[in-house]
């Protein structure tokens, strides 16, 4: 398909596709539920709690990141990660505007 030609796209179009890239894995869910439920900063625990291996957790953690939807500050030699909350609730408002822009109408005939 070649390179994508994000200038084709509105800026809210390519940050939805960029947050839905990001969490289009079922480890990535894993982890964003598991940071959602305990409310907390966490780190060596989602090895344990996910069952994959610290360098599958890593790769996974570093694409939630990049994406802007987990923060990190660093504490000695670990790294503790959380939900922005700026950006999930970025996430949040353009999936709900995506979701609610469909009107069903007229029995939904296509």
């Amino acid at each position: 398909m070649g390179v994508t030609q994000t200038h084709l796209f509105t800026a809210e179009q390519n940050q939805l596709a960029l947050m839905a890239k990001a969490i289009a894995h079922p480890a990535r869910i894993a982890i964003l539920q598991h940071l959602v439920k305990t409310q907390s900063c966490v780190n060596g625990d989602l090895v344990l709690e996910i069952g994959l291996a610290q360098a599958t957790i890593s790769q996974h953690l570093r694409e939630l990141k990049d994406a802007g939807i987990i923060q990190g500050s660093i504490e000695g030699t670990r790294v503790n990660y959380c939900i922005n909350p700026e950006n999930w609730n970025a996430l949040k408002s353009l999936f709900q505007d995506f979701f609610e822009s469909y009107q069903a109408c007229c029995g939904n005939n296509c």
